[in-house]
């Protein structure tokens, strides 16, 4: 299935550069976990596109990994709990557990590289 071309516009945020010193591991660790879309660029970079295809991005060495963000991404889920079950599963750690933004359905974890980032469950 190919990848959806994402919707463009003025102001939409559409990159990010995720630090990591074993890129494969990190690859991994977001397909597995979100359902990311891993390619291989023609240099030869990994990067990604989010599980909805509207967000890409790239894991780049040699950049401290954002283990202390003063801005901080939200990576949508079906479910937090599930899902936090699976960053475990894969090598991250919870840093925030679900209940500490309520009434909103939040966590944080960092990845195994060391970056911190927040998960969301809309609510039903």
């Amino acid at each position: 299935m190919a990848t959806p071309q994402p919707d463009y516009g003025n102001g939409k945020i559409c990159y990010i550069e995720i630090p990591s010193n074993d890129i494969p591991s990190s690859a991994a660790f977001y397909k597995d976990v979100f359902g990311w879309n891993i390619r291989t660029r023609g240099d030869g970079s990994t990067t990604f596109d989010d599980g909805v295809g509207q967000v890409s991005g790239i894991w780049i060495r040699g950049r401290k990994p954002s283990d202390n963000p003063s801005v901080l991404i939200y990576i949508m889920v079906d479910s937090a709990s599930a899902t936090l079950e699976s960053i475990v599963a894969h090598g991250g750690k919870i840093t925030q557990p679900i209940g500490m933004d309520a009434p909103e359905i939040t966590a944080r974890f960092s990845d195994p590289a060391g970056n911190i980032f927040g998960i969301y469950q809309q609510p039903s």
